[in-house]
């Protein structure tokens, strides 16, 4: 059995090996950055690799429903204590992962499947899931968003896939100084003490950026294509709206909904929750940095 312990976001996470035949750290390289060498206290969540992890009975469990992640399906099951199973498949359809939890996913287990590149799916992909509905219940929420930071503060941009996240921020970096990548697909953002924190993660999609660093929120942009460029400030139900599909949630587990709702609205209080209308341009970037920067 291998222990291994980890710090995101500022929760401490154990991912523990059974056998490391198959399975082990070479499949999750990227949190290497985040590595500690024991935890301090409690475990925000614990991960259990086992691959002799069996279904659990079709007469204990309920089909909710499946659902398309981008990349792949993910099948969800409500077990009869409340608890959950998941089987994660990959684009091809392929099944790369079993994974059950407790109803507040601090304890899970997954059993995981086929060659490395499918284990290596299988396993993130369970861990980012498991982190999103874990931090439903801490102020925490797992946003779908490209991270830049800039005088100690992250700005998050948040989009329709191809709609432009990654070109702004490549902007900001390019033609806005001081400004370095923090995360570019999955960052963190967590409320402590009334502030709200953002954080670089483990999983940044295509672009290989897992840095553990973090900063105060600066703003969260939503980018809408446009011909002139222009910064609004939404009314608090827009807000809400342009934010809420951007984080991970389960609509159908009203815990866990309620709680990714009530993070959001503390959010959209702060006021730093903006719309970009731009072209994929240096003006868009520089008149986007004039306006969600100021305080």
């Amino acid at each position: 059995m291998e222990i291994n312990n980890f710090r995101i976001a500022d929760f401490d996470i154990q991912i523990i090996f059974r056998e490391t035949g198959v399975n082990g750290m070479h499949l999750l390289s990227s949190f290497e950055p985040f590595r500690i060498k024991e935890v301090s206290g409690d475990v925000f969540f614990r991960l259990t690799v086992d691959d002799t992890l069996r279904p659990i009975p079709k007469d204990r469990r309920q089909r909710i429903r499946a659902f398309d992640t981008g990349n792949g399906d993910t099948v969800v099951d409500r077990v009869d204590d409340g608890s959950y199973q998941y089987i994660i498949k990959d684009i091809n359809g392929a099944d790369c992962c079993l994974l059950q939890s407790n109803k507040d996913f601090s304890d899970c287990r997954c059993a995981l499947n086929g060659n490395k590149n499918m284990r290596t799916f299988g396993l993130n992909n369970a861990l980012m899931l498991i982190f999103a509905f874990a931090g439903a219940h801490k102020k925490t929420l797992l946003i779908h968003a490209s991270l830049v930071r800039n005088n100690s503060y992250g700005y998050a941009f948040i989009a329709k896939s191809g709609t432009g996240k990654s070109t702004q921020v490549s902007m900001w970096l390019r033609y806005i100084p001081g400004s370095d990548l923090m995360n570019d697909d999955n960052p963190i953002v967590r409320i402590i003490n009334g502030e709200t924190w953002i954080y670089g993660s483990p999983w940044s999609g295509k672009t290989p950026c897992y840095r553990n660093v973090k900063a105060r929120l600066g703003a969260i942009t939503r980018i809408d294509r446009a011909k002139i460029n222009s910064v609004e400030k939404p009314n608090p139900i827009a807000a809400f709206a342009s934010l809420l599909p951007s984080c991970s949630s389960m609509k159908w587990d009203s815990d866990i909904y309620n709680g990714v709702c009530d993070t959001i609205t503390k959010i959209v209080e702060t006021g730093r929750v903006f719309t970009l209308h731009c072209l994929p341009n240096q003006e868009a970037a520089e008149v986007c940095y004039q306006t969600v920067t100021k305080r």
